[in-house]
This record gives C-alpha cells, sequence and structure tokens, in this order.
C-alpha cells in the first residue's frame, strides 16, 4: 500500500496549487530550511487520496493520521530534495516541461468534462492552473533528474542477486497471470443510406454558416463530438500528430478566422474553424456529424468475421488473414499479434470475458468492442506462479537492484537531513 500511496502522492503534489491568500491564513506543519510545508496542502492530498480510494476517513480516524503523517513525511522530503536539485544547478527542458504539462491539463479536462468544469474545480481561470502546474512539473522533474543522476552508476552483482533472492523469496510478487493473444478487428462502416443521411446534415449545417449562421452556436446545437459541443466545439490548442491526417492537413492550411470546407475522416464529417495560431500551435474548433452505422451494416461485419473464421478454422493461416483483412493499422503488420498481456491489465473488458474460455490454439466468435467487432486467437496462457532464478532472472535482478538503489536513496536522504534543520510545528 505504501508505495501505490507514494505514487498517488506524486500525482497530486503536480495538481494542487496553494495560492498566496492561503499561506497568509495557513498553519504551518513544517519548516524546512528555507522552505515551509502548509497545513492546508496536507489537507488537500488527504482528501484527494481518499476521493481516489473511495475512503470515509472520518469514519477511520487511526487511518486519517497514518496518512497525514506518511503525506508531511514524503513532503518534507521533497522539499529537501529540491533544495539539493538547485544547489547542484539542474536543469529541465522547456519542451519536455511544456509537454507534461500540456499532457496533464488535457487529462485533467477530460476527467472533469470541460475546460470550464476543470477552473470551476480549482476556483482559478486555467491560466492560473496552466501556470502553476508548469512551476510545480519543473520540481517535479528536478528531483527526477537529481535522483537518476545520483543513483545510475550503482549495479548489483549476481551474488547480491541469489542473497535477495533467498531473504526475501516468500515476499516477492507473483508472475501474474498472462495470456499472448492475437486478434482480427472489422471496424463497422455506415453503408450507404447512412452516408448519404449524414452528408445531407452537414450540407444543411455548411448552408447555414454561408448565411451568416454563428459557428459557435451551431456547433452547440448540431455537433455530434459530446466532449466540445458544449464549448462551441472548441478544440484548444493542438500540435501537428495530435489529429487524424485529413483533419490536421485541413486545419493547418486555414488562416485565423477562416472556415473549411467539408472535412471527411474515420469519425464522420467535420466542418472546422481556425480561431488561432501560435508558431506550430494552432486553435481549432469543429463541427462533427458522425457516420452512424446501421444495424444490417454490422450484420454484414459479423458475418465477414465470421466466413474468415471458418477459413482459418478450415486451414487458413490466421497470420496471413489478420494481415490481409484486419482494419487494426497498430497490429495488422505484426499480422495481428496483440502481445502479451496481464489478463488484469486488460483494458477492455470483453477482451478480458473472451479469453477466460479460451483453450490455446483456439479462436473466439465474434464480438463487439467500442472499435468494432474482433475474433481473437489464444496464443499462450500462463497461470499465475511464484518467481524463480531460473525463468525470471532479468525481473528478479531488477527488483533488487530497484531495492539497493531504495536502501541507498534512504541513506542519502537522512544523511542530508541531518545538515538541514527541520522544525515540525504540527505533529501527527
Amino acid at each position: 500500500m505504501k508505495s501505490r500511496f507514494i505514487l498517488i502522492i506524486l500525482l497530486y503534489v503536480s495538481l494542487v496549487s496553494i495560492s498566496a491568500g492561503q499561506q497568509l491564513l495557513d498553519g504551518i506543519v513544517a519548516i524546512i530550511g528555507k522552505e515551509i510545508v502548509l497545513k492546508s496542502e496536507i489537507d488537500q492530498y488527504v482528501q484527494s487520496y481518499a476521493i481516489q480510494n473511495k475512503l470515509n476517513l472520518r469514519q477511520n480516524p487511526e487511518l486519517l493520521q497514518k496518512l497525514q503523517k506518511q503525506i508531511m513525511e514524503k513532503m518534507v522530503e521533497q522539499k529537501i530534495l529540491l533544495a539539493q536539485a538547485e544547489e547542484d544547478t539542474v536543469k529541465v527542458d522547456d519542451r519536455e516541461v511544456d509537454k507534461r504539462v500540456e499532457q496533464n491539463i488535457n487529462y485533467m479536462i477530460q476527467q472533469v468534462g470541460s475546460e470550464e468544469k476543470l477552473e470551476e474545480s480549482f476556483q482559478s481561470p486555467i491560466k492560473k492552473i496552466k501556470r502553476d502546474l508548469r512551476k510545480e512539473t519543473i520540481e517535479r522533474m528536478k528531483i527526477e533528474i537529481l535522483r537518476r543522476t545520483k543513483f545510475q552508476n550503482i549495479k548489483i552483482s549476481r551474488r547480491e542477486i541469489e542473497q535477495f533472492y533467498k531473504n526475501y523469496q516468500d515476499s516477492l510478487p507473483q508472475v501474474k497471470e498472462t495470456v499472448d493473444i492475437s486478434h482480427i478487428l472489422k471496424q463497422v462502416k455506415a453503408g450507404t443510406t447512412s452516408r448519404q443521411n449524414a452528408l445531407e446534415k452537414i450540407r444543411f449545417i455548411q448552408n447555414q454558416l454561408n448565411n451568416g449562421a454563428d459557428f459557435a452556436e451551431l456547433a452547440k446545437k448540431y455537433s455530434q463530438d459530446l466532449g466540445t459541443a458544449s464549448r462551441g466545439g472548441d478544440l484548444g490548442f493542438t500540435s501537428r500528430g495530435d489529429f487524424v491526417k485529413e483533419f490536421e492537413v485541413t486545419a493547418y492550411s486555414l488562416e485565423p478566422g477562416e472556415i473549411s470546407d467539408i472535412v471527411e475522416t474515420q469519425f464522420g464529417f467535420h466542418i472546422i474553424k481556425l480561431a488561432e495560431r501560435r508558431g506550430e500551435k494552432i486553435r481549432t474548433s469543429h463541427i462533427l456529424v458522425q457516420l452512424a452505422p446501421s444495424a444490417e451494416d454490422e450484420n454484414l461485419i459479423v458475418m465477414e468475421l465470421n466466413n474468415i473464421r471458418t477459413q482459418i478454422l478450415g486451414g487458413a493461416s490466421f497470420d496471413s488473414m489478420a494481415y490481409i483483412y484486419s482494419d487494426d493499422e497498430n497490429s495488422k503488420n505484426d499480422n495481428g499479434h496483440l502481445g502479451i498481456w496481464e489478463v488484469e491489465k486488460l483494458a477492455i473488458p470483453a477482451f478480458r470475458q473472451v479469453v477466460k474460455f479460451l483453450k490455446p490454439g483456439e479462436i473466439s466468435e465474434p464480438f463487439k468492442t467500442d472499435f468494432g467487432y474482433h475474433i481473437v486467437k489464444l496464443n499462450k496462457h500462463q497461470q499465475p506462479r511464484a518467481l524463480s532464478l531460473e525463468k525470471d532472472w532479468e525481473n528478479i535482478e531488477q527488483i533488487a537492484l530497484n531495492f539497493k538503489i531504495e536502501r541507498e536513496y534512504k541513506k542519502w536522504i537522512d544523511s542530508i537531513k541531518m545538515n538541514v534543520p527541520i522544525d515540525y510545528r504540527i505533529k501527527y
């Protein structure tokens, strides 16, 4: 639980900001050299952890106190490391900082539903959220670089690995249940009637735009992109590679304020408006009319997959059929091979359910996911088992090395603490 807890704390350290007004009113938990830890910070991280793990800490005061203490010690440690990073003049790559900030902002917007809701959650405008997040990201990256640089040359001998295994084999994690799977995906595409209906709708919207209608209002009324329709179709600032090719080519060819002709992508028909350009970044809005397949379209795909499956069962090569027929561009060049997966980490529930009932070499009946219809072949099934030196040397070597690095890290941080005055104002 402790390692999982630390990971969550590190995540929320990057998401929470404390205003100057709060600092004036806050209780100070600890003073570390010139740095301080505020009670509101501790409370916020505890609350975030409780929400993440669905805990009712009011009914468990002992757990609450334990979490508060763990968070406080972790934050004190981070303040010490940041001071050390500053002393060592650790530098970060601004482009990597910008990338991480953008990823985190986009992730949070997806989680809460919109940019407006994110601003409401933080009670701050988006510019301030980004500014605070950028500062915290820089600090976190400096600590990462400091740790990596400090311990990158630590090695571990064969004898140390064997001794580690002898001492800790009973508490080492098991090798999880895994499956080696391949699949053939057929995406459900709209037939002639569905396509004609979508075209008529997007042309109707285009005609209103040509007659002077407001783009944002039409997006709110008609766009089938539920993630952006409420914002008038606003997609925010994006970079090259963020959109599918057809959308991107058109978007980057526009001038600010210009509205595109109808653009077709795998998602349907779009009309795109370029709002602003900043170097290679653009801010666009769009109106989307999806191509909605009919029940008949789906039935045709299932029939096609059943036919492919029958041919494979009759002797055709699964690999060849996947290469020829699969619509999954990421795996078809590997003959449909999806790799080896821990069963519990298969992200798509339908896949987890299907592989449960397959034996190695068997091929499933067609089944549906958000991506389309699939047939899956189970290549190999590995039951959970204990780690062994014979089969899992590299895995055990990495665990043992991490254990050694963590031990050396603890010694190092303790030695730094001896030279840094730490004044705990509030005890947990």
